[in-house]
Parts: structure tokens; C-alpha cells; sequence
């Protein structure tokens, strides 16, 4: 049965399609151990900290089996949810029984505090019926309808089982008799999207159409009058039409905006309307969304959101290093939106994008141990921010939970012309071509420590002919550095460009062998001089990796008084020793001290002298940025001082 992460394979507008979650296997020493966490510890600790926040009992509430009071934010149905969908994923490729078990519980306790009228939302059952949609800005009846959708397709997909995804049917019927034009219907949308994508992937699971039509209409009511989202509680601060994403129509809205997650959940639903129906107007908002996050509002880290006031995108180039917000949902929902238009256009930019916010803006979010988390994700720190089990608003866990279950589905796509490989990791695939025809391959690489990728045609099926693979030439990759031999011979008529897909294609034989060969020299990042946080300042970064410097490394230094001189040169080094294991940097820094420099207690400004020379030289240790705050609490930077500056 087909367990895919999204369903573009028979979306008109998609130019790749996607591959089972069971057709990846993982068998690397950098994802697969988390993955393997994520089923053995973490889903398991989050179903405990579900039960003793009064989730489960919410819906026991609801259901009329448990006498108690509501618990926690009008919102807290969408945590059960979102570990939903991350556990019926992970069961699309790995049987755990103990984990079934827990689903299986789950999913009675939802289907038992469905209404009869589709209907579902514990904080509004039983005694607060009249209060039903009465607040689209703040109450998210529709977002957290979504999450459970999302979480119903991954339980049909994963077991076959017709139980969850009837009860999405049904309020999704619900939505549709409620939302939308015509008459007795009501207008508006949910000030918290979500629902956008969830009722379009529905619609791919089911075929029916007004599911799809319904996602159209809550996108289209954006910036409408009477307001969508704000309709009931008028106000200004954080939460005025901006902050929703509801102060334009969608197809003018130009920028990034508002509260970070919103708008990427936003982003990827239009995503997935225009991949279905296309658009021209969809599609131009995309690709002026994604400029200006990517140019102007975007963390050197991948992550989003710069304010902590409304967890908000800044304005152009307003990117803070310590007041950074970068909620890792944020993230999350970034590697979901540019998952979606790398499906639609095979542009390597997006994949791009998806590795480098994985690995440096989500997984920050989860503790080595895979059992604490960041909400927030600063870019410098004084050693006060630590990883929590849980929080009130605990909306990061669980999805960081969902994306790593559902990796397998980032790694590979097909398309008529052939097979593409978007992120390296050891492992193997089974993958059905769009003839029907399978091809299985091997893929061997310790990537993201080396570049060197080895892919092997283990079979091919004897009526898939010719075929391409695509490889992807990450755009972190230097011009003329990356080579590329088929079969031990160097393929030199084959355009090897970074930040784009080199295509292999032949008639592929079993044993045949690629080799793409990456070199990561360390590299030295500089902002735009309009991110005035980091102005005089350099960040380190490997391959796909960026990298930050914690004071347990510099004993007797702060990282805030580490200078890169001019000539500064790091050396990558294997420390099998060091947060289970990981290439560090080292290189000689400079040590610039405050009272080096005459600036003594009581002295906050002064006239401007002759800069001194720094004090003395110290060894520079970095370590990947998503390995911090693992040990001992300290100071932390990704942006260290320049000589150079």
C-alpha cells in the first residue's frame, strides 16, 4: 500500500513523483540512530507526557468515559495529532507492536469524541458547543482539524485500517457544509493555517474533489472582506491582519510575513492547490514568498522567524543573533513547503534548502538523547538556554517526532525520465519507476562528514531500459571541485554545476556503479551588510553543515572574545570522542579581551581609539551548530568576531 510523506503521484502539475516510505531503508550512522530513537524513546516518552498533560484525558472528556476538566490551550488536540502522524509513519516502516498498541489507543479515544455531526474538538465538547468557530483568529478549530487529517491519511497509509480516515472524512464533510460560498454557509478561514494542505492530501487519499475545493476556498479568503481570519476580535499589536497573512489576498502577498509558522504552513498548502490545479497567480506568490525569505528574512542557519513578539518574521535583514525566535516548527514547515516545490519543479535550489534547514534549523531542536527540545532556536547564547521535555504549547516535539519518521520519503522521487536523489545517507531503495518497473539500489557514503557518494544498481528490471539519475550537486559545493565517474571511469561530458542535478543516463545493468565526489573544505560565511548583528563578524561552516563554538571547548576564554584573525584556516577533524561523533573544526583564533583594551568596569562608551592588538592566540574548537547545548551550560556563537572585518 503506498505510505508516502505526500502524494503528488498523480498530481498534474508535479514533475516528481514520490516513493514510498517503506521503499527507503536508512542504514547510515548519522540519521538512521536518531530514527531509531525517534521509535525506541522519544514517540514513547511523548505518549507519557500526552497522558500527564491531560491530552488523552481531553479526549476521554469528549468522549464521555472520563469525568475532568479541560486541560491546556483551546489547541492542545493538535499535540496528539501531530505524534500521530509520527508514529503511524514510523509503523509504515518499522513493526513495533508497543507502539501499535499505542496508536490503536489513541485512535479509539479520537474516534469516540467525534461528534455526531463530524464535529471534532475536545475544548469545545461538552458544555461549550455554542462557542463552536466564534474566534477563527485565536482558537484554531481549523488547524487542529488539519493536523488530525494529516495524521489520518499516515494511519490509512501505514495499516491499510479504514477507521481514522473515515472519521477525517467525516468532519471534513462537516468543514465543507460549514465553510465556503453558497448559502447557509459561513465565510472565513482559520487565523492559524494548516488545513490547506491537510484537506488536499485528504483529497489524494479519497478523490473527492470538494476536499480539494474546499482547501481552495480557505486559501482564496484571505484578505477579504469581511476579514477571514480576523472577522471577530479586532485589535492591533502582534495580532493585526499582517501577523495572519490576512491583510491581502494570497496571489498579491509579496513577502514572508507574520507569524513564521503560519506562513510556511500557508506557503506549502498553496503549494499543494497549485500542484493540483495550477494557477499562474499561486504560483508567482511562491516564487516572491520564497525570494523574500530566502534573501532578506532567512537565518544563516535556515530557520525562521527573528521575533519573539509573535513568534514573527522582522522586517528585511532584521535577523538577531541572541533574541533569534526560530522556532523549530518553523523549520519544519520551511523542509515541508520546499519539499513541495521541489516536487513540482526538480529545481535543486529547493532541495538545497530542505537539507540545509534539516540539518541546522530542525535538528537543533532535539537533544542527542532524543528526549528534550528547543522551542526556540538562538544563533548566540549566554549559557540560560537549555532543552526542555516538554512545554504548556508543546508543538515542536511531535512534529520534530513526524519529520524524522518520514525522512525516507525525502530522500528519493521518480519521474518519467528517471530517478532522483535528493539527500545521501547509506541505505537502501526499492523504487518503481512510472512504467512499472523497479530498480533497487545501494546507496554507501558517510555524508555529512564526507562527500563521497557511491550509489549501486543492485537490479534493474528488465523492461526499464534507459533511463536517468539524477544527482544532486548541492549548491554549497565549490565550481570545478565535484567529480563524477560511472563505473570507475570519470564521466566528463556530464555538467556537474552546484545547486543543480547532474543526470546520469544509460541502460542500466545490475553492478553498475556511480561515484560523486563532494569536497567539503571548510568554508567562511559573511552576512549581508544590512544584518547589522553580524557585521564584522564570520560564521564556519562543512558541507551541510553550519558550526557554532561553545566556551566547554575554550576553557579559561569566552566564544564572545575569540577573534578570527585575516589568515584564519580550520582544520575538519574526526572526534569519535566528541557528542557521538562529529568532524570538528580547529584553528588558531585570537583572544580579545575587553581589559586588553583599556575597557574597564564603568566604561560603556567612549571616544573611538586605535585598535590594539589582540592578546593572545588561542585554539578555535567548533562543532556542529545542531550539537549544541548537549553538555555542560556556557556560552555559544555561530557568528565569531573577523579580524578581517
Amino acid at each position: 500500500m503506498p505510505r508516502y510523506v505526500v502524494d503528488t503521484s498523480s498530481s498534474p502539475r508535479a514533475r516528481l513523483r514520490p516513493v514510498p516510505l517503506d521503499a527507503v531503508r536508512l542504514d547510515d550512522a548519522f540519521l538512521e540512530p536518531r530514527r531509531r530513537r525517534n521509535r525506541e524513546a522519544t514517540l514513547a516518552s511523548q505518549f507519557g507526557h500526552l497522558e500527564k498533560t491531560g491530552t488523552l484525558d481531553n479526549f476521554r472528556r469528549a468522549a464521555g468515559t472520563k469525568e475532568c476538566d479541560f486541560r491546556g490551550p483551546v489547541f492542545m488536540d493538535s499535540d496528539a495529532y501531530k505524534w500521530l502522524e509520527a508514529a503511524a509513519s514510523s509503523l509504515g516502516t518499522d513493526a513495533d507492536p508497543a507502539l501499535a498498541a499505542m496508536v490503536e489507543e489513541l485512535a479509539g479515544l479520537i474516534a469516540g469524541a467525534q461528534q455526531p455531526d463530524g464535529y471534532l474538538n475536545t475544548a469545545f465538547t461538552r458544555g461549550r458547543e455554542n462557542e463552536r468557530y466564534e474566534n477563527l483568529r485565536d482558537w484554531h478549530e481549523m488547524y487542529c482539524a488539519g493536523h488530525f487529517m494529516q495524521a489520518a491519511v499516515a494511519h490509512h497509509r501505514a495499516t491499510g485500517s479504514d477507521a481514522l480516515l473515515g472519521v477525517a472524512r467525516r468532519l471534513a464533510d462537516h468543514l465543507d457544509a460549514t465553510f465556503g460560498p453558497g448559502e447557509g454557509k459561513r465565510a472565513g478561514t482559520c487565523g492559524h493555517p494548516e488545513i490547506e494542505m491537510a484537506l488536499v492530501e485528504l483529497y489524494r487519499e479519497t478523490g473527492e474533489a470538494r476536499y480539494r475545493d474546499l482547501a481552495r476556498y480557505l486559501v482564496d479568503a484571505r484578505g477579504q472582506e469581511p476579514t477571514a481570519a480576523y472577522r471577530r476580535t479586532a485589535g492591533g499589536g502582534w495580532f493585526d491582519r499582517r501577523y495572519l497573512q490576512d491583510h491581502v489576498p494570497y496571489r498579491d502577498l509579496d513577502e514572508v510575513t507574520g507569524h513564521a509558522v503560519r506562513m510556511l504552513y500557508l506557503a506549502a498548502g498553496a503549494a499543494d492547490l497549485w500542484l493540483e490545479q495550477g494557477d499562474e497567480g499561486l504560483w508567482g506568490a511562491q516564487t516572491r514568498q520564497w525570494d523574500s525569505f530566502t534573501n532578506r528574512r532567512m537565518y544563516v542557519s535556515g530557520a525562521a522567524g527573528a521575533r519573539h513578539e509573535g513568534e514573527a518574521f522582522g522586517k528585511d535583514y532584521e535577523l538577531p543573533n541572541a533574541r533569534a525566535y526560530a522556532e523549530t516548527c518553523a523549520a519544519i514547515a520551511s523542509v515541508m513547503w520546499n519539499h513541495r516545490l521541489l516536487l513540482a519543479t526538480g529545481e535543486a535550489r529547493y532541495a538545497d534548502l530542505m537539507e540545509w534547514t534539516l540539518y541546522n534549523a530542525v535538528l537543533p531542536g532535539l537533544s542527542l538523547d532524543g528526549e528534550s527540545y528547543f522551542y526556540e532556536n538562538p544563533l548566540e547564547d549566554d549559557g540560560a538556554h537549555r532543552r526542555q521535555p516538554w512545554f504548556g504549547c508543546a508543538c515542536c516535539p511531535p512534529n520534530v517526532a513526524r519529520l524524522l519518521a518520514q525522512l525516507p520519503g525525502y530522500m528519493f522521487s521518480v519521474s518519467d525520465e528517471g530517478v532522483w536523489a535528493h539527500l545521501y545517507a547509506e541505505g537502501t531503495a526499492t523504487l518503481t519507476l512510472p512504467s512499472g518497473d523497479t530498480v533497487a539500489l545501494t546507496t554507501q557514503t558517510r555524508y555529512p562528514w564526507d562527500g563521497a557518494v557511491e550509489i549501486t544498481m543492485d537490479e534493474v528490471a528488465a523492461g526499464a531500459g534507459e533511463f536517468s539519475l539524477f544527482l544532486r550537486v548541492p549548491g554549497w559545493a565549490e565550481a570545478g571541485t565535484a567529480t563524477l565517474a560511472v563505473n570507475g571511469e570519470a564521466a566528463q561530458a556530464i555538467d556537474l554545476v552546484p545547486g543543480s542535478y547532474a543526470e546520469v543516463r544509460r541502460a542500466w545493468a545490475a553492478g553498475d556503479r556511480v561515484t560523486l565526489s563532494l569536497p567539503m573544505p571548510v568554508r567562511l560565511l559573511e552576512a549581508h551588510p544590512y544584518v547589522t548583528d553580524c557585521a564584522g563578524r564570520l560564521a564556519l561552516a562543512r558541507g551541510p553543515l553550519l558550526y557554532c563554538a561553545e566556551d566547554v571547548d575554550h576553557p579559561g576564554v569566552s566564544v564572545r572574545d575569540l577573534v578570527l584573525p585575516e589568515d584564519f584556516a580550520a582544520e575538519p577533524t574526526w572526534r569519535a570522542d566528541l557528542l557521538g561523533g562529529v568532524v570538528a573544526l580547529t584553528g588558531t583564533a585570537r583572544v580579545a579581551r575587553p581589559e586588553a583594551d583599556d575597557w574597564q568596569d564603568g566604561i560603556l562608551y567612549r571616544p573611538r581609539r586605535a585598535p590594539g592588538a589582540p592578546s593572545a592566540a588561542a585554539t578555535l574548537t567548533a562543532i556542529p551548530y545542531y550539537a549544541w547545548a548537549n553538555r555542560e551550560p556556557g556560552a555559544m556563537a555561530v557568528w565569531l568576531r573577523s579580524a578581517a572585518s
